[in-house]
Order: C-alpha cells, then structure tokens, then sequence
C-alpha cells in the first residue's frame, strides 16, 4: 500500500512537500481553501496584457546553493536584479540605502557624514539602522536616525500595526544601510524571477499522478484535532497530515488568536509608460499605504500602459475577506505560538510547517528550503 500524506494548502511549501512525496510514490491530497493552486505566489496576466502578482510582489533570490539547483527544475529563470525605493520628504533614493542617501539628504554634511562612517566601519560593508543608531559617533547616529524617522518607523509601524519598538529586531535586518554606492536590495547570488510565472512553477511541481488536489476546500471544516490525533471527516487520519495555516487555527485558537498580518490592494491602470521610477516604491510617510509596485518592471515587460497595486496593511481576521501574510512577531506572540507549538508536537501524524504554522518570517527560499527537509525526514520516515 501507498503512504499517505494529506497536506492543508498549496502554497510553495505544500507543493515542495507534495512533490517530493509523490516521487516516492506515496498518495498526496491537497486541501486548498482558494480556488486557485499557489498561494500567495499566484500570478497572472491580467485584462491589459500585464504580468501580475495577485498577492503582492514575489523576488526569488537565494543563497542556498540546492534550493536553487531545485527550482531550475521545473522552469525556465531570468536573471533579475531588484532595485527599490523609499520616498521620504518628496525624494525617492534606492533601498537598502547607500551613499547616494547621504548625499541627498545632507547635502551640506555628505562628505563629513561619509568620512565618519567609514572611520567607524573600517572595511564593514553595512550595518542595521538599530546597530548604526547605538554608534557613540554623533554623525553616524545623525544619519540613521533620519532614516529611522522617516522611513523604518513609519513603515514598520504601519506595516505591522505596533510601534516600531515593539517589533522582533530582526526586521530591521531587513534593508541594511550600505557603506557605498550602488545600492542593491538583495546581495544573494541567485537573483531571478520565473520566465513565464510563479504559476507554471506550482503546477509543474503538481504534475504527479499520485498528488489530487481539492480546491474551494476549507481544509478545517473536514480535519480536526482531538487529543493526540488527527481526524478527517470524523475518522482518525490514515495517514501524515502536513498543515501550512495559522496554526491558532488548527487548535480552535484554544490560546487566544496568534496576531498575523494581512494587506489590501488597489490596483490601477494607466495609459501612459511609466509611474514611478523603480518596480517597488515604499511611500513611508503616505497616510494608510506601504508601498507601490509597478508590475510591468518586474521583470521589465514590454506592453502599452502600466498596472499598479497600492498596499495598504491591515489586521488578518479569520473569516473576512482577507488573507494572513506575516506573523507578527513580538515576545508575546512568541510566547503564544511557543504553547500552540507544543499541543502540536504532542498530536500523532501532523506536521506543521510554513511561514504561517511555524510562526516566521519566511522568504521563499527559506520555505522551500524548510519543506525539503520536511519531506526528506518524512521519506526517512522521522
């Protein structure tokens, strides 16, 4: 008889897991909530002939020499380098933020702002704005601290709906603050985006005989939790189930509800060739929106007009017609996903992983790379 293996959502780390699994000639089902396979990846070309991502804006770059040697798999890559912006006082300068920053901003100061950073940073290459705003040098700190006001506190506090102090430190890791100039976003040495979609990557990941997949199917309405096993359709489970949800949510939120993120879209056409200067703009001081992303620069697609998708922030709720996008990570939510994390480890047959159960701030690397493990522990039977 064949394993079985029922996997809650078919996002990148569902189908990674599906895949690897059907391989091996174990029998997959996949419960997707959305009409649609992919997840947050989803993609498509929309009425005007434009690429775009349903979700908001996907980059893949890598470190991790096998996640990438996976992905070119199953489609064809183009190199992509992103370039992005942030907009503060009416000036747009490319993030992660360079000397060019400098030189917009303290025009008068530049070279003396310069000259002490790199007095204090010898050969470091950049630094976090939390690290250069703790610097006992007064130019350094002035420096960062412009940066902190106007772009990371604003942002994160819109971005995350807390204030900015409140949040885990590791999202100011995010976009450094370069000692140089020509600033790119990522460093990672695989930068590139799919040649005809994120799509075409989920369905050529899906394209396996033993792998089924249920879509318009809210897996929780069909799967259940009591003590330490898993049900389906009120029968204990005759196989793994692999659950990528918010994990509060597989417990009946027995805790209190995990606080995730979700975001709104406005999205707009114009006739004209360009709106703004990069494919992804953050507009921190803008009242209620994050940032912009202009679809036909990522990549650069060569089409009349232009699509546009303004991000405005707001609270998932279960129930409303939103979607979780980040867990909120903050000591105390920390310390809630700690207990749903145990009552999970004690149920027999359920894995939880994904940016949503495992409670992190996943890139799409770092999911692909969390689901081979995943799937190769399940092929070794772990």
């Amino acid at each position: 008889m064949k394993n079985k293996y029922y996997i809650v959502g078919s996002g990148i780390v569902g189908c990674v897991i599906a895949h690897e699994l059907a391989e091996k000639n174990a029998e997959v089902t996949i419960y997707e909530r959305r009409e649609h396979v992919g997840g947050n990846l989803y993609d498509f070309t929309d009425e005007h002939g434009i690429h775009v991502h349903l979700y908001g804006p996907h980059i893949f770059h890598t470190k991790i020499e096998r996640v990438w040697e996976y992905v070119t798999r199953f489609c064809g890559w183009q190199d992509y380098n992103l370039v992005c912006g942030s907009i503060m006082d009416g000036i747009c300068v490319p993030t992660s933020f360079d000397f060019e920053s400098v030189d917009k901003f303290f025009p008068d100061e530049a070279e003396l702002i310069k000259e002490h950073i790199k007095s204090v940073y010898g050969d470091q290459k950049s630094a976090t704005v939390l690290e250069m705003l703790e610097c006992e040098d007064a130019y350094v700190r002035k420096f960062a601290q412009y940066l902190y006001d106007k772009d990371y506190a604003p942002y994160t506090a819109k971005q995350w709906g807390i204030p900015p102090e409140k949040v885990d430190r590791q999202i100011f890791k995010r976009v450094p603050i370069l000692f140089s100039y020509g600033s790119k976003y990522f460093d990672d040495p695989h930068q590139a985006m799919p040649e005809t979609g994120y799509t075409e990557l989920i369905k050529n990941l899906l394209a396996n005989e033993n792998i089924s997949v249920k879509t318009n199917t809210e897996a929780l309405d069909i799967i259940s939790v009591n003590n330490d096993m898993v049900y389906i359709n009120g029968k204990p489970a005759d196989g793994t189930v692999i659950y990528t949800g918010p994990i509060d949510e597989l417990f009946g939120c027995r805790y209190g509800r995990l606080p995730y993120r979700s975001l709104r879209f406005e999205w707009k056409y114009e006739d004209k060739e360009s709106f703004q200067d990069m494919p992804v703009v953050a507009y921190p001081q803008a009242e209620g929106y994050t940032r912009i992303t202009e679809y036909k620069k990522l990549p650069c697609q060569k089409v009349k007009g232009t699509t546009y998708a303004v991000e405005y922030p707001l609270p998932y709720k279960k129930g409303e017609a939103n979607e979780p996008y980040y867990p909120v990570l903050t000591d105390e939510s920390n310390e809630l996903f700690a207990k749903y994390k145990k009552l999970a480890e004690q149920v027999n047959n359920l894995i939880c992983c994904g940016r949503l159960a495992d409670f992190k701030y996943y890139n799409i690397d770092q999911a692909i790379d969390r689901a081979l493990d995943v799937a190769e522990k399940l092929m070794n039977g772990e």
